[in-house]
Order: C-alpha cells, then sequence, then structure tokens
C-alpha cells in the first residue's frame, strides 16, 4: 500500500452519514460505508487530538501524517485509556503524539476501500482482543486513507448478513415451491403417458396381427387370381377400379409405416415416463444407456438435421443410483449442449450474409462417450472404479474467466444466490451419488462434461 496521505483534513469534512443512508447488499465494500477524514501530523500535541475529540464525540480516532506521508493512526478508546494513566495527562496532553504512538505502539488494520465488507469483518475478528474495537483505515486511492469505526463495519457486516439469510431463506422457498411444481408436473405427465400409452399397446399389439391378415388376404386373392382362369368382367373392373396391382404393392408398405410411427411413439413416451420417473428412498440399478437415449429422443425435435449426434457407447453394467435425477443431469448438459451450437450457427450464418463470403464450418457436433475408467491405485494400494460419461460439444468454447464462474457457481454459498442448472447438476452427481463432475473447455475448440459415477 502506498504511504502517502493528505496532511490535514479538515475536520468540516468529518464524516456524518449513517448505516441508514446506505443500500447495503452481499457484495458492498468498505468505501461505501461511512467514512472519518481526519489527520494530524505527529508533531501535534496530543492536547490538540483531544479538544478534537471533544468536539466530535462520534470520531473513532485520527489518522497521523508525518511531512505529509502516512505515519499511522490512533484509537479514540486507546487514547483516552492511557491518559487515565497516572501521569498520563502531563505525558501524552504536553507532549506530541509522536511519542504517545511510539509508546502504545497499536496495531494497524489498512484495506483497500474495495473490499468486501463481509471479508474485512472477518479478518479483523482476528485482532488481539486489546484491538479489536480500534478504527480501520481505509484506502480509497494511492494518497487518501479515511478511518472506519469498526462498531459501523461489525453492524454493516450483520445486517448483511442477515440479507444473505433472508435472502437464502426466500430463494429456499422458493426452490420447494418449484420443486412441488415439478413435482406434481411430473406427476400429470405420468399419468398423462400412461393415458397415451394404453391405446398406443392396444395399436401396437393389433398391428402384428393386422401385418399377418394383410399378408393372409393378400396370399388368398393371389390364389384366386391363378386358379380361376375366366375372370368376369365384373371382378376386372373393379380390379381396374380399386388398383389391385398398386395395392398389393403399397397396402404392405402402408402397414409397417403404422407400425414404425407406433413404435417411435411408444418409445417417445416411455422416455418420457423415465424422464418424469419419481425417484425412490433408495437408489436402484439403471441402464445409463437407455436413459440417454431416451433424452435424445425428447430432444429429437430441436437436434434434427442441424446437429449430428454421436455415440461411442462401450458396455455398461447395471449402475445403482437415482435414475431420475440423473436424467435431469443428462437433460441440462445436453440442452446448453443444443442451445449453444444452434446459438453459435445462427451467429456464423448472420456473419455469412453480412460479410457476402461462405467459409466452410464445421457441422455443429456432439458426441456422448461412455466407459468404464479404472482411478490409479491409492497409497493402499486400491482403485476406484468408475463409470465415465462425457458430453462433448464443438461449439465456440468457454473461456477462463467464464469457466471460473461456472466453477464457483458450485460452492454452497453461489448457490444460494442463483441456482444454475449446471450448479444443480454438480450437486446431483457429487452430493447424491458421490461421483464427480468435470468440466473442460477450449476456446474455439469446444466444451466437454464429465461425469463419473462410483461402481459400487
Amino acid at each position: 500500500m502506498s504511504k502517502r496521505a493528505k496532511s490535514q483534513f479538515p475536520s468540516s469534512q468529518l464524516s456524518s452519514e449513517t448505516l441508514g443512508d446506505r443500500d447495503l447488499d452481499i457484495d458492498s465494500v468498505l468505501q461505501e460505508l461511512p467514512l472519518y477524514e481526519f489527520a494530524l501530523e505527529t508533531s501535534e500535541l496530543g492536547a490538540e487530538l483531544t479538544r478534537t475529540f471533544e468536539k466530535y464525540p462520534t470520531l473513532p480516532g485520527a489518522i497521523l501524517t508525518e511531512d505529509g506521508q502516512f505515519f499511522g493512526a490512533i484509537s479514540r478508546h486507546q487514547f483516552l485509556e492511557y491518559l487515565l494513566l497516572p501521569q498520563g495527562l502531563d505525558l501524552f496532553l504536553r507532549q506530541p503524539l509522536q511519542v504517545f504512538y511510539s509508546y502504545a505502539r497499536p496495531e494497524i488494520s489498512i484495506f483497500p476501500g474495495t473490499t468486501s465488507i463481509l471479508t474485512a469483518a472477518q479478518q479483523l475478528l482476528r485482532r488481539s482482543h486489546r484491538f479489536l474495537t480500534a478504527p480501520i483505515v481505509v484506502e480509497i486511492d494511492s494518497s487518501t486513507c479515511k478511518l472506519l469505526d469498526f462498531a459501523e463495519l461489525n453492524l454493516a457486516a450483520w445486517q448483511i448478513r442477515g440479507i444473505e439469510t433472508q435472502v437464502r431463506y426466500e430463494r429456499s422457498q422458493a426452490q420447494m415451491i418449484q420443486s412441488e411444481k415439478m413435482a406434481s408436473l411430473g406427476r400429470l405427465v405420468d399419468g398423462l403417458s400412461h393415458e397415451i400409452l394404453d391405446p398406443v399397446n392396444f395399436i401396437w399389439g393389433n398391428l402384428i396381427h393386422i401385418s399377418n391378415y394383410s399378408k393372409d388376404l393378400l396370399q388368398l386373392l393371389s390364389s384366386y387370381e391363378s386358379a380361376i382362369s375366366a375372370v368376369p368382367a365384373e371382378i376386372d373392373a373393379l380390379k381396374e377400379e380399386i388398383e389391385l396391382e398398386f395395392l398389393y404393392e403399397d397396402f404392405p408398405k402402408a402397414v409397417e409405416s403404422i407400425t414404425v410411427g407406433a413404435k417411435r411413439l411408444k418409445y417417445l413416451v416411455e422416455s418420457l415416463q423415465n424422464f418424469c420417473h419419481v425417484d425412490e428412498v433408495y437408489p436402484k440399478p439403471a441402464d445409463l444407456h437407455a436413459c440417454l437415449d431416451g433424452i435424445l429422443l425428447l430432444l429429437r425435435s430441436r437436434v434434427k438435421s442441424k446437429i449430428q449426434v454421436t455415440k461411442n457407447y462401450s458396455p455398461l453394467p447395471p449402475v445403482t443410483c437415482y435414475i431420475g435425477k440423473l436424467s435431469q443431469v443428462f437433460m441440462n448438459i445436453l440442452t446448453n449442449a443444443v442451445d449453444v451450437l444452434l446459438e453459435d450457427a445462427v451467429s456464423q450464418q448472420l456473419a455469412k450474409e453480412f460479410q457476402r463470403t461462405r467459409p466452410q464450418t464445421p457441422q455443429p457436433k456432439i458426441e456422448i462417450t461412455t466407459q468404464i475408467w479404472v482411478s490409479p491405485p491409492s497409497e493402499a494400494g486400491k482403485d476406484d472404479r468408475y463409470v465415465s460419461i462425457r458430453i462433448a460439444d464443438n461449439g465456440p468454447g468457454l473461456s477462463q474467466k467464464q469457466q471460473r464462474q461456472i466453477r464457483e457457481s458450485f460452492a454452497i454459498e453461489k448457490r444460494a444466490e442463483k441456482e444454475t442448472s449446471l450448479a444443480m447438476s454438480y450437486q446431483i452427481v457429487t452430493a447424491k451419488h458421490g461421483g464427480h463432475f468435470k468440466l473442460r473447455s477450449q476456446l474455439g475448440v469446444g466444451t466437454e462434461f464429465e461425469i463419473l459415477l462410483p461402481l459400487c
């Protein structure tokens, strides 16, 4: 810190602001608090400081300067305490302030004005009990220092803690309400999917018989045509009217098309059921590949032909987990990847049209890789086995600052301020499953999220 300060601050500039005049929040800093601007040269007598304290009862102390340079600070409480000592009046009132400073050797706490109030309060509580209530020197800039009363700092810290507690309470209430809404919506969708799945099962079950019946009927008609040499004119006219040859060719295709549609609808409803699945108290073995395929099916309308999805699945055993929670994690990561790739594609298209050039750009791509990962042996000679699920995209990537912000959002304090989908995913993987949630990204290359789930 620079040791320069004004040699004298007019007493008329002594702060009279109160905390009620300030709008404090969790990120408030020291220079937002009421600060006192008063300094004396070390050559001044102690009597001068005493008169100032009598005139301004709320002044917590004074900044000392020597030839215009910052020298130190004196606490009001400590100065008046030393005056009560035997011979204290003669020793300190009639002597320069440098004498008192050399005798008392006060502990000075200096902070930049941009220091967080909560950070400063935590650090100051570690001071010696003799100087716990001493004022704090706040450096506004390289040439300006002001005093802050510890009592006002402590009060501001308590107010901010109250605000933080209130914010956390409100957010927890909102999260509870949102969770209840999502649970109700999940039950509603689950019931609705059951209602859809029942008629789909009727169609699916009967399509097998319809396919067999159609083959039998067409075979019967073909046998009649072969057996009857002289076909009546009325039947020939009917064959022309119904286009029998085309019917022979198209009818099996129509049945096959209905079968494919019913199959897709059946898988879609089952995927929706799995995604809205309400986890039970205990985890159960689940097929992660089926879970990923179901989510990709739900996102199919957004992906379509714009994004290429590559699946590199390795054989995996059933993983004991809360499959409903993991479905949310996979959905969050894949949705973020799709959003980034589509947004980047639109930006590139606009750039092409603006520049009237057609540079070759790689097709947006999402790659999902699963495998068994074995950790290096520990000191005890044991190694841990995990199921690794990597979801990577070839989007624009994240800067170091963006990656740092995402990792900071995983902390409990940041989640209390704002719970993002990635922060919730981190919580599910690490706290709920005892796994690891990793982020890797490089500008111009892409982003990859890796989920490691322990194998029991």
